[in-house]
């Protein structure tokens, strides 16, 4: 875990600034700077427009008496996303601009339901519901 965390705190930094140095050699100062802006930009507006969909799906949801369960993860993803956004640096735009586009996000969603599922079947991960109710694979 620990080794991951360096990788992340280290590694993404530095591969990012390998990353705007080589698109700056290959597009120019000032090109780079405008793409990253303008990604973060446009990103931002993104965001901004696919949260408040998404926010009036969770309402349509929950006004019909169901538990908002998907609309709540495209919420958690388009919030990832606009960290991302305005996270300096040319691959995270990148990252945070591919997981605003839905298809790209329904792909991610089922990803971590599946991983959810498969922690969940192992025991390293209980599912605790309001109310004292709680899922796990252990025999009652």
């Amino acid at each position: 875990m620990r080794f991951k965390l360096l990788l992340l705190f280290l590694g993404v930094p530095l591969l990012e600034l390998i990353v705007l140095i080589k698109l700056g050699q290959f597009a120019g100062f000032w090109t780079t700077l405008a793409i990253v802006i303008l990604a973060g930009i446009v990103g931002a507006a993104l965001a901004r427009w696919q949260g408040l969909r998404v926010l009036m799906r969770i309402q349509d949801e929950l006004r019909a008496g169901r538990i908002p369960a998907a609309e709540m993860l495209d919420g958690l993803l388009i919030l990832i996303a606009g960290v991302m956004l305005l996270t300096p640096g040319f691959l995270s735009d990148v990252f945070g601009l591919l997981l605003l586009l839905p298809w790209v996000r329904y792909f991610v969603k089922n990803w971590l339901r599946m991983k959810l599922m498969r922690m969940v079947q192992s025991g390293r991960t209980h599912i605790f519901i309001r109310g004292g109710d709680y899922y796990s694979n252990e025999p009652s």
